[in-house]
């Protein structure tokens, strides 16, 4: 397919191209060669005027390439920065909280002197004093780099107010840092020169950051790394040499003549520090001693070498106006799959929809997504998940008919846009034909992966005739189709609409509803395995809108994690407990939490601070985690846990056995309690072998040194069985449903007379 429509062909585009390109040669050429007639002419007479003027300015351009040289340098400086201040682990390690000078030596100063050649590292702390100290080889003292930190301290206050400035607020109180990128480096820095023992030296000053380009972070100065390269005579060759002058030396004393070859060199004070002194071309003398012979050999060969110029001048504008040509097609395509991209995408569906009538016929829209496409780059890495991006590429423009329009619009979503359908079926047979053709497996990495794909459409007329109102109806019914179950189409109907708007007033809602603490909570017992004695509560949300009425978890859950509300939800729920559970300081407090919320960066800070603000005891506080978690990294995973623990909170695997189950992992990481889910509980009452699998999970778990919780007990029957096992604690609607706050020690009093838990009409799942 041909992605240009109206807009040509490419051969038709090539012919363009070459005659633009001879037309601009011809308009600047001749004039150019007319004035170079005339400039020889004059310069003939006013080349003895002249040649001073020449040597001044020659003089000049030396000292602005060796400015621009010494720049360079500068920057080259900085970029040798950028690999190590920009890194996650950096900004890890020196912070005070986690200051590892080890780890500095070996991965900071030391590499640096290795691999770069700085002379000198040093790192300032976020509180401004210097953390460590590379100098020489060794490493020193880091006070005794205080001296030549004065000196560059405006480089350092500059760094850390860039820093600050780079600070934006969200909503939820936190803080973001948007690293702003600046000339060819990602980092904020500062440069310039200094004295390092007596001589010049370039220096730059960075802030240390992590390698998002946004990050959540505390609104504090920044760490710094300051590294030091002495100007030797080997760096002022390699300046020398980069800026094209000669005998380059460095001079502590100010050059006596007014003109003389040098350039001074200022701290970041505005001190001088030294001369760059070289030896000038002066190309007005030469020229004047050497321009008699010159004037003869040019008026015999000008002739020839307007010629050349003309020849070569009008190829190089050729060149230029090709080169322009594909850069411009470059800017309307995908790089990686050579289609359309989003801007190329609505300028052709903007044209079908000015110039459309009823004879036209029907314009279709549609989105296109790969589903699970993250899964495929979290396991087979973003190598592989290119290649299948190529690969859907490849399919669908085989598929797509001669006049449509293919575009990839973002990291695994494509646009097709059908002009001219006679009819819906038209449209809906591509769409067969895309299902059809993403049923034979992609070979990709060595795998054979099954994709399928998520289509959403709307039609021009019937679904509007605006360009935006079509996208966002095509984009619903996409989001109609991968709420289905994936893996199927959907054109958008009215009916869509009116459960986006809900699904956005539910998130509304609930958005409300965590600002303005209109959620409440609900507490479960867990108790001995007689039933009699409460150890612990698990806390469960509950929203009741006013509008709405009751919401069931089932539903407003999901809500949070599409629309990244899930961090502040579970933080309500942390904080809430906590406060609740002051009133029963004999029982703990399970809090269940989600994946999104325990990988958050914030996650440790917060539940510290809640137990500090709360004064709850972090023995009695436990944090519930599905298998679910384990889809990501394990050493992140596992280095959470272990920070948790090192609170003195607990962590329970919630719905063990419906999930990633794994020896492994239990093994791995530090649980201290186990929760048998509930399908194993409730099928005690109907399978024969449920018995055998249920003792082996709690012998599992005992033989792991973890307490066994098991959840879900419904009928006394379960809970006789149970109490003939190993497990530890029971939970469940047999023995208290989930109550209030303000319930819960009459529910302690009941379980201890041994009072039957009055049976709920309706069941009410956490």
């Amino acid at each position: 397919m041909q992605p240009f429509g109206v807009w040509g062909n490419e051969a038709a585009m090539g012919a363009s191209r070459k005659t633009a390109g001879t037309k601009l040669a011809n308009a600047i050429l001749f004039p150019v060669v007319g004035l170079v007639m005339l400039a020889i002419a004059f310069s003939v007479v006013l080349i003895a005027y002249t040649s001073q003027s020449a040597d001044i300015a020659a003089l000049n351009s030396e000292r602005n390439l060796l400015r621009g040289g010494a720049k360079l340098q500068l920057d080259l400086l900085a970029k040798e920065q950028e690999g190590t201040a920009v890194w996650d682990q950096a900004f890890f390690y020196t912070r005070p909280n986690s200051l590892n000078r080890a780890w500095i030596d070996t991965n900071i100063g030391r590499w640096m002197l290795a691999n770069h050649g700085h002379d000198q590292t040093v790192i300032v702390g976020v509180d401004g004093e210097p953390v460590y100290d590379f100098n020489r080889g060794n490493e020193h003292d880091p006070a005794l780099a205080k001296p030549m930190l004065e000196e560059i301290k405006p480089l350092i206050a500059r760094v850390r107010a860039r820093f600050i400035n780079s600070f934006r607020r969200l909503p939820s109180g936190l803080f973001v840092v948007e690293r702003p990128r600046t000339g060819f480096t990602r980092s904020i820095n500062e440069t310039g020169f200094t004295l390092k023992d007596g001589r010049p030296a370039f220096v730059s000053v960075t802030a240390i950051s992590p390698e998002l380009k946004q990050f959540l972070a505390e609104r504090q100065p920044p760490a710094v790394l300051v590294s030091i390269k002495q100007l030797d005579p080997v760096r002022l060759a390699a300046l020398a040499e980069r800026s094209g002058t000669r005998d380059l030396r460095v001079s502590h004393d100010r050059p006596a003549e007014e003109i003389a070859a040098s350039l001074a060199l200022s701290d970041p004070r505005g001190r001088t520090i030294g001369y760059l002194t070289w030896q000038s071309e002066n190309p007005g003398a030469q020229i004047l001693a050497g321009v008699s012979p010159m004037l003869f050999f040019l008026a015999t060969t000008i002739a020839g070498l307007t010629g050349l110029v003309l020849f070569y001048t009008r190829q190089n504008t050729r060149r230029l106006a090709e080169s322009e040509a594909r850069a411009q097609h470059a800017a309307l395509h995908d790089s990686l799959t050579g289609l359309a991209n989003r801007d190329f995408f609505a300028a052709r569906f903007r044209d079908e929809l000015s110039d459309w009538h009823s004879g036209k016929g029907l314009v279709g829209v549609i989105y296109i997504d790969l589903d699970h496409f993250k899964d495929i780059n979290d396991t087979l890495g973003h190598a592989a998940g290119d290649e299948v991006i190529r690969e859907a590429a490849r399919r669908l423009r085989v598929l797509a008919p001669d006049n449509a329009t293919l575009a990839r619009i973002s990291g695994d979503e494509f646009a097709l846009l059908l002009p001219g359908a006679a009819d819906r079926s038209r449209i809906e047979a591509v769409l067969k034909r895309m299902q059809d053709r993403f049923s034979v497996p992609m070979y990709v990495a060595g795998n054979h992966l099954h994709i399928s794909l998520s289509v959403g459409a709307a039609i021009a007329p019937h679904d509007s005739l605006s360009m935006g109102e079509l996208l966002r109806k095509a984009d619903i019914a996409l989001y109609s189709a991968k709420s289905a179950g994936r893996g199927r189409w959907a054109f958008f109907d009215a009916s869509m609409e009116e459960h986006v708007r809900t699904r956005e007033n539910l998130a509304h809602g609930l958005r409300e509803a965590i600002r303005n603490n209109r959620l409440d909570l609900v507490y479960q017992p867990q108790t001995t395995i007689d039933g009699a004695k409460v150890l612990s509560v698990e806390a469960l949300l509950r929203w009741t809108d006013p509008e709405m009425g009751p919401v069931s978890p089932a539903v407003f859950v999901p809500i949070a994690e599409e629309t990244g509300l899930i961090y502040d939800l579970g933080l309500y729920v942390l904080r809430r407990a906590c406060r609740d559970a002051a009133a029963w300081p004999h029982l703990g407090v399970a809090v269940n939490v989600s994946p999104t919320q325990f990988r958050h960066p914030r996650f440790i800070d917060d539940v510290r601070n809640t137990l500090a603000e709360s004064g709850f005891e972090p023995t009695r506080l436990e944090i519930e985690v599905t298998e679910t978690v384990f889809a990501d990294d394990d050493s992140g995973i596992l280095d959470t846990l272990t920070r948790v623990q090192e609170l003195g909170v607990r962590v329970a695997l919630d719905d063990f056995g419906i999930g990633y189950s794994s020896l492994s992992y239990l093994r791995r990481f530090p649980f201290d309690t186990l929760k048998i889910d509930r399908s194993f509980i409730a099928d005690l009452d109907v399978a024969p072998h449920a018995h055998a699998i249920l003792s082996t999970i709690i012998d599992l778990g005992e033989a792991l040194g973890m307490k066994v919780v098991a959840e879900g007990i419904e009928t006394s029957q379960q809970a006789a069985i149970l109490q003939r096992t190993n497990c530890d604690r029971l939970q469940g609607y047999f023995l208290c449903r989930p109550v209030p706050p303000s319930e819960v020690p009459a529910a302690e009093r009941r379980l201890a007379a041994g009072d039957p838990a009055p049976r709920p009409s309706i069941s009410l799942s956490a």
